[in-house]
């Protein structure tokens, strides 16, 4: 997971006065991205606070509002705890930095984010971990059996996506793409997980809700006896359901919000 800038990005853009993170992150809507910020450091806490981070690896990006796709991610070689609003990368689809910083941003990351960003709208988050219980579901043939209160959620929302290597590569763009198509959840099989979702707190409660399901998925399948299957009209209404409690409940932005102040709350910040 090197960074090895000549992988993966395309041609340089023009040049261009380039802000510091800070000054972007207040220029033209500071009150937009100042949330964008605050919400996504949040978020980078909280799945260290999880336990769900990979040393300094990984990526969660976020959109920022405008036509040019360009999203916030984490600079290169901070642990997720280092992680403030206002040291937050800003980049284009091909990983192209555009703001100043001592960091880069991991290249392993460009293809995945900049793909997703780039075509999925309604997708202004984008998670990937490779948490224990979410990689060794995408070790299984099968991948989720969606047979508990969690994998029942996510019924009809699973892509997979056949693994290819450290994905640094941008011929993996459109087949990725397709892999994930409407959907957002992916699994990158021998990989992990990539979750994808209309903004950060929902974002941030499927990517809890692929976790649970993961692990009570894997401790069933540690425990003796035959598993109790469910039939797909189950599922299907559950997944609905839970669509429907986040969409018009706000169980995404109470939940992420609760766990934000626990989190702060534990930590002493």
């Amino acid at each position: 997971m090197a960074a090895t800038d000549s992988l993966s990005r395309s041609a340089a853009p023009p040049r261009r006065a380039r802000r510091t993170a800070e000054e972007h992150a207040m220029a033209s809507t500071p009150s937009d991205e100042a949330r964008l910020r605050q919400q996504l450091t949040d978020f980078y806490h909280l799945v260290d606070y999880f336990g769900w981070s990979e040393l300094i690896f990984n990526h969660i990006s976020a959109r920022l509002p405008g036509p040019d796709h360009h999203y916030l991610v984490n600079p290169f070689g901070l642990d997720y705890r280092e992680v403030r609003p206002d040291n937050l990368l800003v980049v284009d689809v091909a990983g192209n930095k555009l703001c100043s910083s001592n960091h880069d941003a991991n290249p392993a990351g460009f293809a995945l984010h900049g793909v997703i960003h780039q075509n999925r709208p309604d997708a202004m988050c984008v998670a990937h971990t490779h948490s224990n219980a979410l990689s060794a579901v995408a070790m299984k043939r099968d991948g989720f059996d969606h047979n508990n209160f969690y994998g029942a959620q996510l019924f009809g929302r699973v892509g997979y996506h056949d693994f290819e290597g450290i994905t640094l590569y941008d011929d993996e763009r459109p087949r990725m793409l397709e892999s994930l198509a409407d959907r957002h959840v992916l699994v990158l099989r021998n990989h992990g997980v990539a979750v994808c979702e209309r903004d950060i707190p929902t974002t941030f409660m499927l990517l809890w809700t692929a976790q649970r399901a993961a692990e009570i998925q894997c401790m069933a399948g540690q425990a003796g006896g035959p598993d109790v299957p469910l039939p797909d009209e189950v599922k299907q209404r559950c997944a609905a359901d839970a669509l429907r409690l986040v969409e018009h409940a706000q169980f995404a932005e109470l939940v992420f919000d609760a766990q934000v102040r626990r989190m702060k709350q534990q930590r002493g910040w």
